[in-house]
């Protein structure tokens, strides 16, 4: 065992342009690369995206899960015929 030979990479190539196609293959490499640079951004100054997240976050509102037992008795009622 020698490592990552060239055929290893000829082999990942090929089965990566079977999955993703030769239309998607561009857009995938693109989402890639701009990932990559979001990374390394972010590894180079990663105090400069903590501030805004402290601030936004403290005005997200979580959704108010409604109680189940409400929309039991509503559907239960729709669902029997009337006598």
């Amino acid at each position: 065992m020698r490592g990552l030979t060239p055929w290893h990479i000829v082999l990942v190539l090929a089965v990566v342009l079977l999955l993703f196609g030769a239309k998607r293959l561009p857009d995938v490499a693109k989402s890639v690369g701009q990932s990559m640079k979001i990374f390394k951004n972010e590894i180079k100054d990663p105090k400069a995206d903590t501030t805004t997240d402290d601030a936004a976050g403290s005005t997200v509102v979580p959704p108010v899960a409604e109680s189940t037992t409400e929309t039991d008795a509503s559907s239960e009622a729709q669902s029997k015929p009337k006598q």
